[in-house]
């Protein structure tokens, strides 16, 4: 069970008379997200302050493979026009009159192209603490992609932090991260880069593309996949590309001599439909199930007639035809 760390006051500040000394009773844990969510939602009301965003430092490990996006400028814009809705966390530095951020790092960094302060609470917390209102803040509001649980859960591991802070910072079983790690052990952190954070890419997902790394770079694979899509692309599509490429190679294995070459082809808006390998001793299509699950039916059905059509094309275009 998660442990919450957070205070908790009065709902309504407004409303909500003094507590009473005799009345105070020690801080409950509850373990669940709900539980996270009334904490946040009570300590908000009482414990906000403006500080200057140039006195908070942007502390601790990273729980997303991407910061400095677009949605940042998007959310700045948002923070412009309606203000800032949602109060960041930080808690005291060494240094007088600085804060090391706990969570809220896109808010940061949205208000800081505001300008002006930021709304933050302020707890004074110590390393497993923090990491854990991380996490569980994280988890609540953003729901974060499995291989950036991944991830994180590995940064938290090199870090030193014990097993049972760790689960309490993403809300999981001991199993639980220990199938992140299984996953997260096999695959190079350049290829997680490429890539991106997947949103809806799962587990047994990610555990197909690190079979393949056994066999084939997959960095190098991934590097000349993505480089041929176009600007934008979600990662997941980048993923499904990726993992296209690489079934692709592993069903026609080619010598590097040989001018093999493998091609993603692409439907108007960008996303892959199959991929196209061509090596000396064939030319293979390949349309992934996963991917495409009605077009592949609707080849499987097809593929013998349209490569028939093909081939009449083709003896016609060269007078050979009946």
């Amino acid at each position: 069970m998660a442990r919450n760390i957070f205070n908790q006051p009065p709902k309504d500040e407004h409303d909500a008379a003094p507590p009473s000394p005799a009345r105070a009773k020690p801080a409950k844990l509850p373990g669940s997200v709900g539980g996270l969510r009334d904490s946040l939602r009570e300590i908000t009301a009482n414990s906000i302050r403006d500080i200057d965003p140039a006195q908070i430092d942007m502390d601790g490990l990273r729980d997303r493979l991407i910061l400095e996006d677009n949605s940042i400028g998007e959310l700045a814009e948002s923070i412009r026009k309606h203000g800032q809705q949602v109060p960041i966390m930080v808690r005291p530095s060494n240094q007088p009159d600085r804060y090391r951020i706990v969570y809220g790092r896109r808010r940061l960094a949205a208000i800081r192209k505001v300008g002006g302060p930021v709304k933050a609470i302020v707890r004074t917390l110590d390393d497993d603490a923090s990491l854990i209102a991380q996490g569980q803040e994280n988890n609540l509001r953003l729901d974060p992609s499995f291989i950036e649980k991944a991830m994180f859960i590995k940064e938290m591991q090199e870090a030193g932090y014990k097993p049972g802070v760790i689960q309490d910072a993403l809300g999981l079983t001991r199993q639980g991260v220990s199938n992140h790690r299984v996953v997260i052990e096999q695959l190079p952190d350049q290829l997680i880069h490429i890539i991106g954070p997947a949103h809806g890419i799962g587990r047994r997902q990610w555990g197909d593309l690190a079979i393949f790394a056994e066999k084939a770079n997959l960095v190098d694979i991934a590097s000349r996949t993505i480089a041929e899509l176009p600007e934008g692309t979600p990662s997941s599509e980048k993923f499904n590309a990726v993992y296209t490429a690489c079934s692709s190679k592993e069903q026609s294995p080619v010598k590097s001599t040989g001018g093999s070459k493998t091609m993603v082809v692409k439907d108007e808006n960008g996303s892959c439909v199959g991929t196209l390998s061509i090596d000396q001793k064939a030319v293979a299509v390949r349309v992934a199930r996963k991917n495409n699950p009605e077009f592949s039916q609707w080849f499987e059905e097809h593929a013998e007639a349209v490569l028939k059509q093909l081939f009449d094309k083709w003896q016609n275009e060269r007078g050979t035809g009946p």
